[in-house]
C-alpha cells in the first residue's frame, strides 16, 4: 500500500506545484502578535526550482498580492512571430498566493495588438484600493508623459488610463504608486512617481469621474528641498513613492514615503515638507544598507506598523552580527505613528538570495487584511525581490512561536537528516490519521499530500 501511495504521490509532484515549503524559522511573538512563513520560493531555500521559473528574470521587477493571487510583471518576456515581424511581448504571471503555483500567463495586448518592445515596458505592476490591476512602463528623461494602464486579470488586455504630463521637469521615472480608483468610477485617484537621480517628485490627481491634472496645486512636479541625511541633495537610483492611507475612505494620499537608494524612507506631505525621518530611530533599526527601495504600512490590533527594506545583497544584522540579504524589517510605529519611537518586531526572511538583479533597486511588498479560522484579525504580508525570490507571511494574535514546527525544516522523523525516510514518515501519518506538528512541512496546520509535495521539493532543492 505504501509503495503504491508513494508512487502515486511522486507522480502527482510532476504536475502539482511543490513550492509549498517554509523558511523553517521559528519567529517568537512580540507584544502578543506572532508571525509565520506560509511558503517561500527563492535562491536561498529552493535555488534550482526558483531559477527555472519564468519570473526569475531581471526584467521581472515588481509584483503585488491581492485576493489570493500574486501578479508579477516581466517586460518583453516572449518573442512572437507575426507575419514577417519578430515582436517582443510583455507578460504578467498570475500565481496562486496560497502555495506559489503558477496559475496562468497573461500576455499583454493593447487595442488588440501585442504590447511590449520598448525598454522596461512593464516596470510597475500594482493594485489600487478597489482591486483594479494596473501596469506602467518606465519613462525616460526625454519622455514628456508617464503612461498607466488597467490590466484585465484574466486576458492581459490593457486599457490606457492616462498619459500623465510631466511638465517641464523631465526626469526618468522607474516606478509609480496609485491610491484610490484608477478608473475614477468609484472614487478619486492619485498617482505618484519619483525622478531618478534628481530632487523632483511627480503627482497627478483626478476627482471621481474627472480627468487628470497636476497634483501639486495644478503642477505635476515638485522639487524637494529637505532630505535625510542632510548631506543628500537628490534621490538616487530607481526611487519609489508610497502613499499612506489617511482613513478608511480617504484616498487623497496627502502623506507619502519616498525611499531613494541614498536615503532611508522619508515621510513627506503634499507641500513637500518633511514630516518624519530616521534621525531619531535607534541605529539598530536602520537599514543595513540603503541599496534597495521599498516601504509599506499596515494596522493590526489597533497598532500601526511599517515594513521597509533591511538590506539588499549585503548587510549585517546588529542583533545577531549575521550577514543578511534581501530581507525586510517589520516594526511597530511609535506614539503618533512616529518613526523615532518605533519598536522592531522581526526581520524576514532569513534570506531570499544575494544575487545582483542588475540594478533594479526596488523590493516589492504589500499587505492584505483578513481573519484566521477563529475570527482573529490577520495580515498577509507579501515580499518580492527581483531575481532572488518571494515569500508570503501571516501576522496576527492567533499565531504563536511554536510555528512552523521542527527546527530543521522537513526533518519529520527527527533524525537530523531530510531524505526519503521523512517522506515515508509523512505518508505513515496520512495513512494512520495520527499526525504531529513535525509532519506539517508547509506550515498550513494540516498534514496531507501538500506536505509530501513540500518535502520532496525540499529534498530536490538540496
Amino acid at each position: 500500500m505504501r509503495k503504491l501511495l508513494l508512487s502515486a504521490l511522486l507522480m502527482v509532484t510532476a504536475s502539482v506545484s511543490a513550492w509549498a515549503i517554509t523558511d523553517g524559522v521559528k519567529y517568537e511573538p512580540v507584544n502578543g502578535i506572532g508571525i509565520k512563513n506560509v511558503w517561500i520560493q527563492d535562491r536561498a531555500h529552493t535555488p534550482e526550482q526558483w531559477s527555472n521559473q519564468p519570473y526569475c528574470n531581471t526584467s521581472a521587477r515588481t509584483a503585488v498580492l491581492r485576493d489570493g493571487y500574486i501578479y508579477i510583471a516581466r517586460s518583453n518576456a516572449n518573442t512572437v512571430i507575426q507575419g514577417t515581424d519578430t515582436l517582443s511581448q510583455s507578460v504578467i504571471y498570475k500565481v496562486d498566493a496560497t502555495n506559489g503555483e503558477l496559475v496562468k500567463e497573461l500576455p499583454l495586448t493593447l487595442d488588440g495588438n501585442i504590447y511590449g518592445g520598448a525598454t522596461l515596458s512593464s516596470n510597475t505592476v500594482g493594485m489600487d484600493n478597489f482591486g483594479h490591476l494596473y501596469m506602467a512602463p518606465f519613462s525616460s528623461n526625454l519622455a514628456t508623459t508617464q503612461s498607466v494602464y488597467l490590466v484585465d486579470k484574466e486576458t492581459g488586455e490593457l486599457t490606457l488610463m492616462g498619459e500623465l504630463d510631466k511638465g517641464d521637469a523631465l526626469q526618468r521615472c522607474d516606478y509609480i504608486d496609485v491610491m484610490g480608483d484608477i478608473t475614477r468610477e468609484e472614487a478619486e485617484c492619485n498617482i505618484m512617481s519619483v525622478g531618478a537621480s534628481s530632487e523632483y517628485i511627480y503627482r497627478w490627481h483626478a476627482e471621481q469621474g474627472d480627468e487628470w491634472e497636476g497634483g501639486f496645486d495644478g503642477d505635476p512636479y515638485l522639487a524637494i528641498l529637505d532630505f535625510y541625511p542632510e548631506t543628500v541633495t537628490q534621490w538616487g537610483y530607481a526611487p519609489v513613492a508610497k502613499m499612506v492611507l489617511n482613513g478608511e475612505d480617504d484616498y487623497s494620499g496627502t502623506l507619502f514615503y519616498i525611499d531613494g537608494f541614498t536615503t532611508s524612507p522619508i515621510l513627506y506631505d503634499e507641500t513637500g515638507t518633511m514630516v518624519d525621518n530616521f534621525e531619531n530611530v535607534d541605529p539598530a533599526f536602520w537599514p543595513m544598507d540603503v541599496g534597495a527601495n521599498g516601504v509599506c504600512e499596515f494596522t493590526l490590533d489597533g497598532r500601526n506598523f511599517i515594513v521597509y527594506v533591511a538590506a539588499q545583497y549585503t548587510g549585517v544584522d546588529e542583533a545577531t552580527m549575521v550577514n543578511k540579504a534581501c530581507q525586510v524589517y517589520i516594526c511597530e510605529l511609535g506614539e503618533g505613528m512616529s518613526l523615532g519611537g518605533m519598536q522592531r518586531y522581526w526581520m524576514v526572511p532569513d534570506e531570499l538570495g544575494a544575487v545582483s538583479d542588475g540594478g533594479t533597486r526596488v523590493q516589492s511588498m504589500n499587505v492584505e487584511y483578513g481573519t484566521d479560522a477563529q475570527g482573529n484579525e490577520e495580515i498577509t504580508l507579501f515580499i518580492f525581490k527581483c531575481y532572488n525570490g518571494m515569500a508570503v507571511y501571516k501576522i496576527g494574535k492567533g499565531i504563536t512561536g511554536d510555528e512552523p514546527g521542527p527546527g530543521t525544516p522537513g526533518d519529520v522523523n527527527g533524525d537530523g537528516e531530510v531524505n526519503i525516510a521523512d517522506v515515508n514518515a509523512v505518508i505513515d501519518m496520512i495513512l494512520s490519521g495520527k499526525t504531529t506538528p513535525a509532519g506539517d512541512v508547509n506550515g498550513d496546520d494540516e498534514v496531507n499530500i501538500a506536505d509530501v509535495n513540500a518535502l520532496i521539493a525540499l529534498i530536490l532543492a538540496h
